[in-house]
This record gives C-alpha cells, structure tokens and sequence, in this order.
C-alpha cells in the first residue's frame, strides 16, 4: 500500500503555470517595502507561500503546487529580495521583523486564517511564525525542514556536506584564505559586507554557487539559471549569511525546535528527501517527533530541491487534501 501510495503520489504534477491576479507593493517600515502577488481564486481557500534562503525570493515555480481552482495564494519577497526595496539591504533584517511583515500582509489583505507553505529557510521562517501567531495557521506544509541550528549550518558551510560534494566544496573554498577557514561562515560575511563590489560579487558568487549545486540529486547539471546571475546571488549570500552569522536571531539555539508544543492542533504535513544535504532529515525527524499534528512524508530518491520529481509530486498531493478538506 506505501509503495502504490508514493507511485499515485509521483504520477501528481505540478499544476500549469500561471500568473497573478493581482500584485501590489507594502510599506513595513520607514525603510522597506515589500514586493507581493496573489494567484488563484479569490475566494479561494487563503495560502501563503514563502520562499527560502534567506534571500531567495520567490519564483513563478512556487505558484504551481496550489490548484488554482481551489486556492487563494499569496507570496511576497521578504526584505531585502527579489522585487521588495531596498534590494539586498540587512538593515532592519531579521526574522522577527519578517514574522511582522506576514502579519501586516495578512490584515492588509483581510485574511483571517491561512494555510502556510515554506521550504529550506521558507520552513523555518514558517514555523517562527506559526508558534508566534498559532490562531492565524490553519495548516502548515513544510518541505526540507531547517531549523536554523548551529549543527546545521556547521554540516552544510563547515564539515559535514563536503564529504559528499569534495569537487563543488573546492570551489566554495576558493575565495578563503586556508588561515580563515577555521570559521568559514565568519569569513564570508566580512567578505559579503564589504565595501568593495568586487570582492562582495566573487564571495557571492562561490557562496551561491555551493548551495545551487548540492540541492539536487543531479548535481551541478541542475544548477538553477539564477545562481548564475550577478543581482540574484549578491542578495541571496549576502542575506543568508547575515542570518546564519547571527544564529537565525533566535534567543538560543535549539529554540524553535523547543516551541513546537506550540504547534499543537495545527494539522501539518513535512516532505523531505531522505539524500537531502542542505538540511539533513534528522530535523524534519526530530520535529515530527514533537508535532504529532504533523505527517512525514519522506522522499527516498530525492534532495533537497522542491522541484525533484517525488518532492514535487508529493507536495501537489497534500495542498490538494488540504483544499478538500478546507
């Protein structure tokens, strides 16, 4: 029966794309404004998308897991990304700020109670959310579950993935000097906040670059074509280091981990490839494990990419059973 399962789960594709209905731009504060778009039905059931990063913005890609018919979904760049200004800024930039821009759309739009979606940084960003505001969740589908621990971000930026990626980890290496590499985190933010474009721009680069070809299965063949492009990868490093230098802002680590009784009677469903090297499943394990609300889905031939095949299909399959089930 698991195995028909996964096979009807696999056979579910993306839907078609699509553009929005409406777009719009947010003041949040004297300094940012964020880019948001709306796709589906307007009476639909409310969803809210958010990408991952930090500093990924949002691609039309993430519009095509919600049935158009059935959703009323919303996705916005979170500051400092994509459309939303100042670009790349990390002033006012942290993850208790962006819990507040959610909630500031969220009455903007005049939605009681949302469905949120997120993967990578995007299911971290919302379960910070979700145990901050719990009455306004109706349900959570995360995918690559990352709670922003320091063990985390040593196995993916300091020794851990590169046992599995010896070739793409040379050439994240390039940039630093072998005396800075105790703490490589550290030395590409002195990098990445420089006031030099140049240096900024190669930092950017391999830092991006590193992430783009380890979060599939195919390897360096499935590069996206943004990791190739100078503004996307001067925001996406730039933001992302800024977080993970400052431990995702929580009070200690382990703290989002530690709220998930928070989480309880929030329905929820967690898809997560089981060769996932960016975010290793022990995560996704040790919060279902907390969650009893929630579903594991695991991938056994998949990444960490929402876009692999059995990611993709499963995450169609559960916005589809949560629009039933309204």
């Amino acid at each position: 029966m698991a195995e028909a399962n996964m096979n009807e789960a696999r056979r579910r594709a993306l839907y078609p794309a699509i553009e929005p209905t409406r777009a719009g731009l947010l003041p949040v504060s004297r300094l940012h404004t964020l880019y948001y778009e709306e796709v589906g039905l307007p009476q639909g059931l409310p969803a809210l998308a958010l990408h991952g990063g930090p500093g990924g913005g949002i691609t039309p890609e993430m519009r095509r897991f919600f049935n158009p018919r059935l959703y009323r979904l919303v996705l916005f760049d979170q500051r400092g990304c994509g459309r939303s200004t100042p670009r790349a800024s990390l002033e006012d930039n942290n993850t208790w700020a962006l819990v507040e821009d959610i909630e500031k759309l969220r009455r903007h739009l005049g939605i009681e109670k949302w469905l949120v979606f997120g993967g990578s940084w995007g299911s971290t960003l919302a379960l910070a959310y979700a145990v901050t505001y719990p009455e306004r969740v109706r349900a959570l589908v995360l995918r690559g579950v990352f709670l922003l621990t320091r063990a985390e971000i040593l196995w993916f930026y300091q020794s851990g993935a590169n046992m599995i990626f010896p070739d793409a980890w040379e050439r994240y290496l390039a940039p630093i000097p072998q005396e800075e590499q105790a703490d490589l985190v550290d030395a590409y933010y002195r990098r990445l906040t420089s006031a030099d474009p140049a240096t900024r721009l190669v930092a950017a680069r391999a830092w991006a670059r590193w992430e783009g070809e380890t979060i599939s299965l195919e390897g360096p063949s499935a590069l996206p074509p943004r990791f190739d492009q100078d503004d996307f990868v001067d925001a996406f490093a730039r933001i992302e280091c800024h977080y993970f230098v400052n431990r995702g802002f929580f009070a200690e680590d382990g703290w989002l981990l530690a709220q998930a009784p928070r989480l309880a009677g929030i329905p929820g469903a967690i898809v997560h490839g089981r060769y996932d090297m960016c975010t290793p499943i022990a995560s996704a394990w040790a919060l279902k494990k907390r969650w009893p609300n929630a579903h594991l889905h695991i991938i056994p031939d998949a990444g960490h990419s929402s876009t692999e095949p059995g990611i993709a299909s499963a995450l169609v399959r559960v916005c589809d059973q949560f629009a039933m089930e309204g």
